[in-house]
């Protein structure tokens, strides 16, 4: 009877003892929660911590050594053909993180897949932390495809759009600054400094090199003028020809801007800088017949491009149309 007495007191002692020992463990060994993400380095972190090292790779018989015949039936006839796909502009819209670093990711991407960037416009969204880049280049579609999905894979681009197939909007904004005392005072005024004026007085003496004077005396003797002349430059405008030529030309180009739907956003003393907005062909257009007035700058932005809203038909707009169709009078057919 003592005997068992004594065993159940050691056993409750042991459970009293295990008990106190599990309570004295269970907050260490209880889990925690992960620790917070602060940077990319922590990604870095986890991956050495919870690195396992692979299996070993499964043994391979050596491939057995081919003879020169082989190796060139091989590359005859087993290489692939150069790619017939034309080279056709495709518009690739990017959505990236506001962040230091993205543009030169991007480009560089494209650099070293040998694409030239045609334009690339960047620009903030209405969401503070994301960024548009609207980028034109030219290439095959599996070239394109194939940068498209790298830069798709950067960390900072959330999303990358090809827009070549997609009925889009397409603008493009030009600025010119177009002289208004015609083309022939244009290099004048190129030379008259940042406010073009045209040049006044005769040029600075300049010293001719020994080809320069071999092309003046052979430009000579095919004319058939003396040795010693020189082509003229135009007379110098009086006020009231310089006037009259200011408001020709000024009218002339108000006239073209408005029939682009451009218009002049700056009138100075010899130059009007005119303001458009239109797809590239149009602006290639307005360039163009700009040019005989005298171009003195010109910017350009890149294309933006926004895809169209699809217009969804209603099935009562279907159903009028049948019944439309179905209420045409058979008297007033044709024979036949």
């Amino acid at each position: 009877m003592f005997a068992l007495r004594s065993r159940c007191a050691s056993r409750t002692a042991n459970s009293r003892l295990f008990s106190t020992s599990t309570r004295l463990l269970a907050p260490n060994d209880a889990p925690k929660p992960p620790r917070s993400i602060d940077d990319s380095t922590s990604a870095l972190d986890y991956k050495r911590a919870q690195r396992i090292r692979p299996p070993p790779l499964p043994a391979m018989d050596l491939p057995r050594s081919r003879s020169a015949e082989e190796a060139v039936t091989n590359i005859l006839y087993n290489t692939p053909p150069p790619s017939l796909q034309p080279f056709k502009k495709h518009i690739l819209n990017c959505l990236v993180q506001n962040e230091p670093g993205v543009l030169s990711r991007v480009s560089g991407i494209l650099a070293g897949r040998g694409f030239n960037i045609d334009s690339l416009v960047v620009c903030r969204t209405e969401i503070r932390d994301l960024s548009r880049m609207s980028i034109v280049i030219s290439g095959q579609d599996g070239v394109v495809e194939q940068a498209r999905r790298q830069l798709e894979d950067l960390v900072p681009v959330w999303a990358v759009l090809d827009y070549t197939d997609t009925r889009v909007i397409t603008r493009e904004l030009l600025l010119v600054k177009v002289s208004i005392l015609g083309p022939e005072y244009l290099e004048d005024q190129l030379v008259g400094g940042p406010s073009h004026e045209p040049r006044r007085g005769p040029l600075p003496p300049h010293r001719e090199t020994k080809l320069e004077k071999e092309t003046t005396l052979a430009h000579n003797f095919e004319r058939g003028a003396h040795p010693n002349s020189h082509t003229e430059t135009p007379p110098p405008l009086t006020p009231s020809e310089a006037l009259r030529h200011k408001h020709q030309h000024l009218q002339s180009i108000s006239v073209l801007a408005d029939q682009f739907g451009a218009k002049i956003v700056d009138v100075s003393e010899n130059s009007v800088i005119v303001e458009l907005t239109a797809k590239t062909n149009r602006v290639v257009a307005f360039l163009s017949l700009l040019k005989p007035f005298g171009i003195l700058e010109s910017a350009r932005t890149g294309l933006m491009a926004m895809p169209r809203t699809p217009i969804t038909r209603s099935s009562d707009d279907s159903d009028d149309a049948v019944d439309e169709i179905g209420s045409v009078d058979a008297s007033l057919l044709p024979p036949g």
